[in-house]
């Protein structure tokens, strides 16, 4: 039940009508409250409350005001034979029915043709049946027998899904899925299929490929694999992921190839995947090994020369008075063999010179090894475009693979070669070369390598991406299918205008304010001073810091002191037996036959060994009657992502809930996100080099509200951008908090950062290393003027007309097959 309503909700929801007040005629005053609250919260919920604790005091005070009586309700038995007479009076008076056969069939035919399709859960659906059976006036049976109902229509969904999905395998196709099965070392297998990528190598990539060939050698549905929901995909995905090929095997096979479909589907996504996150790797180890093993080579013989204007003024002085004696007696005697010696190798270091030999370590290292696997890797994939502006690169990617068999070296411009977008401007002079006849031509690996740097960059911005990928799949995929047909529905979701004039409008307003205010507030701001120089205008001076709270210490020593041999377990116990979170975990197979009780023990021992990286064996060691082998089935089956996110939402929940207002204060609607490293194997395919602290690792981004209570947490690479993390984390947090400015630092904002939180309808509070750096943009011209105290600070205006004019042409879709 909501704890705060306003006046609108409260007449709208809680009002009592002329023939509502009628049936407090036959009842005693004592009871007239009780009946009341009643009746508008089943009205308002389909169902009737347990008793006073469900009620606001909001509530009972804007209902006992209109029937002029007290609100103490204390004196109502809930359970009694009087209370159930008032039930069925008011669902007699609301003409509210009985569940009959004809409305069973009805409930089951919704949750199966339009509940389950849509990734509801069974456990999730009983929300969903209720508010059915409360908007057709049916009375909910008990909790147990809807429960009931629902098992058995998830079942049904689940049967007729498998065979549809069945139906479609060839003979075939289901020969080659019963001999995956069967684990054989000497083939593709189960296990095989399972693993991971592993590091970047030779041997690596071809069992990738070896694996995609087998998933396309199988012809699984596609069409109905494609419709199918994610969420469903997912949860039978980690149902597959979690049993062993003896265990698939005896399930009946119209179940057995659906399983194995779905997952083969989804496994060659995530495939696809891995061998696009190894291109990129390999195509950026390519440059930075090239550019260290250069660097190297030039720190041991390179010596800076400095004084270098003083020295050229001596020499073109010492030889013009002398034009026609040789260079050894003018020129030697005033620098020194050694400091010309110095100065050529430090000419060469820079410019060109440098970059023709990182470029001719990439060819040398693509050449040897990497040109074995990566047009195995472009040979296997699908790329797509939906921007006409990267043709160039899918051309250059058709032409490759129409060539790919050629031996020739060099190929010349009048070849129709694609030059344009491919190579870059600045690599253009290294190479692009000219033969004897002057003619300008390009070598084959140059080409090739030019071509992948191109593609590496528009790959990690999705402005090219794969087809049959997840994480590299079609952008507009990302984005709601229906937009275009109901896009004032998200417009006003957001809570933006389509009038782009309006939108604009609004943002100048808000930024001639905003400036407004900080040009007023300048000259009495003693922390703050803006300084007119080249860069570095704007000084901060720091803050002082603040006393520690009194009372910290002695609220430390009062806990000492009550709970002084208090472990971790007990308080995650103590939090389940309050909370009971462990009831999210559900199997991820059919069916659950273990005694929850004992499922509960098993889950905390399993839950306290995962997060205390104590580990499975250790804790099974405990005495406390519980194997390893128990212990592992439990982190098989119940253990997965969606059921952990679950768990800690609803320990947020309760957190904020519990929360006594008068220590903590009203609801927090602030947040602060920032990351952590932590090792992992190199044999990760996420695991990457720590430019900041070192070591191989992952990181993981946390996001906590202002009162220390985590909220999300996310899993990510080391150089992966911190401000799409700080996103997910606001959008997806899944708790009852609502966001209101997010705290990040340096890292995890951006100029697109800033325009998303606007968007998204909360604000970024980033803080910023380089801020003495920063400037502010003018929200239209001719208005520099209006600001002269942030003159230091202030930059060009901003262009509307990007915002208020898009280029169709910029939209026209493109695809190339390299097949």
């Amino acid at each position: 039940m909501k704890q705060f309503w306003d006046d609108e909700e409260l007449g709208k929801h809680w009002s009592l009508t002329y023939q509502e007040l009628e049936l407090l005629k036959t009842k005693p005053q004592k009871h007239h409250l009780a009946f009341c609250m009643q009746l508008k919260y089943y009205q308002y919920h389909g169902a009737f409350p347990e008793g006073k604790r469900e009620f606001p005091q909001t509530l009972l005070q804007y209902v006992s005001d209109q029937l002029d009586i007290s609100d103490n309700i204390f004196s109502y038995e809930w359970e009694s034979r009087t209370a159930r007479r008032h039930r069925q009076e008011i669902l007699t008076f609301l003409n509210i029915r009985k569940l009959d056969s004809k409305g069973r069939i009805n409930l089951i035919s919704l949750l199966v043709d339009e509940i389950f399709p849509k990734g509801i859960l069974a456990p999730e659906a009983l929300e969903y049946a209720i508010q059915w059976l409360h908007e057709n006036k049916i009375q909910s049976p008990a909790i147990s027998q809807l429960e009931r109902i629902i098992a058995m229509s998830y079942s049904k969904f689940r049967e007729t899904l498998f065979r549809k999905i069945t139906k479609g395998i060839s003979h075939d196709s289901k020969a080659l899925i019963d001999h995956c099965l069967e684990d054989n070392t000497d083939s593709v297998n189960f296990s095989f299929i399972k693993s991971d990528p592993g590091r970047v190598s030779l041997d690596s990539v071809l069992k990738e490929l070896e694996k995609l060939e087998f998933i396309n050698l199988l012809r699984i549905p596609e069409q109905e694999l494609y419709s199918l929901n994610p969420k469903i995909m997912a949860q039978i995905r980690s149902r597959i992921l979690s049993e062993t090929a003896w265990e698939i095997k005896r399930h009946p096979s119209t179940i057995r190839y659906a399983l194995m479909s779905i997952f083969f589907y989804a496994r060659r996504s995530e495939i696809i995947d891995g061998l696009i996150e190894l291109l990129i790797q390999i195509i950026h180890r390519l440059s930075v090994k090239a550019e260290k093993k250069v660097f190297k080579i030039l720190m041991q013989d390179f010596r800076k020369v400095y004084g270098k204007n003083t020295l050229l003024g001596r020499i073109a002085e010492a030889s013009l008075n002398n034009p026609d004696s040789p260079v050894r007696e003018v020129v030697y005697p005033i620098a020194g063999v050694q400091t010309l010696s110095n100065l050529v190798k430090e000419y060469k270091s820079s410019g060109k010179g440098y970059q023709k030999d990182v470029h001719r370590n990439i060819r040398s290292s693509y050449g040897s090894h990497y040109r074995r696997m990566v047009p195995k890797i472009l040979s296997s994939i699908t790329f797509c475009s939906n921007n006409i502006m990267h043709q160039p690169i899918l051309d250059a990617l058709r032409w490759l693979e129409n060539h790919k068999n050629s031996s020739t070296q060099y190929y010349y411009f009048y070849d129709s070669i694609p030059i344009e977008g491919i190579v870059r401007p600045k690599d253009y002079e290294i190479i692009i070369e000219t033969d004897d006849k002057g003619e300008k031509r390009i070598n084959r690996i140059n080409y090739e390598i030019c071509v992948l740097q191109a593609l590496r960059e528009k790959l990690r911005c999705k402005e090219i991406w794969v087809q049959g990928a997840d994480k590299y799949r079609n952008p507009d995929q990302d984005l709601p299918q229906d937009f275009n047909t109901n896009r004032e529905f998200y417009y006003k979701d957001l809570g933006i205008t389509q009038d782009i004039q309006e939108f604009i409008d609004a943002i100048k307003g808000n930024m001639h304010q905003a400036l407004y205010s900080l040009n007023k507030s300048i000259p009495d701001n003693k922390q703050l001073r803006l300084l007119s120089r080249n860069k570095n205008n704007i000084s901060l001076s720091p803050l002082t810091e603040q006393p520690e709270p009194g009372n910290i210490n002695k609220m430390k020593g009062q806990i000492q002191s009550v709970w002084p041999m208090t472990s971790l377990l007990d308080i995650l116990k103590e939090a389940d037996m309050r909370i009971g979170f462990t009831e999210c975990f559900k199997t991820q197979r059919s069916s659950e036959r273990l005694n929850r009780d004992e499922l509960q023990k098993r889950l905390l021992l399993s839950l306290y060994g995962l997060g205390t990286n104590t580990g499975l064996k250790r804790i099974s060691a405990g005495r406390h009657g519980v194997n390893y082998k128990e212990l592992l089935h439990v982190r098989k089956f119940y253990i997965y992502k969606t059921a952990l996110r679950e768990a800690i939402s609803k320990v947020a929940n309760a957190i904020f809930k519990i929360r006594n207002p008068s220590i903590w204060g009203e609801g927090t609607t602030a947040c602060a996100s920032d990351s952590k490293k932590f090792g992992s194997w190199d044999q990760n395919l996420m695991t990457e080099w720590h430019i900041r602290y070192g070591g191989r690792g992952v990181m993981i981004y946390w996001h906590v509200e202002k009162k220390s209570t985590c909220i999300y947490s996310q899993l990510k690479r080391c150089s992966s951008s911190e401000v799409a993390s700080m996103i997910e984390g606001v959008l997806r947090h899944c708790t009852e908090m609502s966001i209101d400015k997010q705290y990040v630092d340096t890292h995890g904002q951006s100029e697109v950062a800033f325009a998303f939180s606007y968007l998204l309808g909360f604000n970024l509070m980033p803080r910023l290393k380089n801020i003495a750096k920063q400037k502010l943009y003018i929200p239209d011209i001719g208005l520099a003027d209006d600001f002269q105290n942030l003159f230091p600070i202030l930059t060009r205006p901003i262009n509307w007309e990007l915002i208020e004019v898009l280029p169709a042409n910029l939209r026209k879709p493109t695809i190339s097959k390299i097949i």
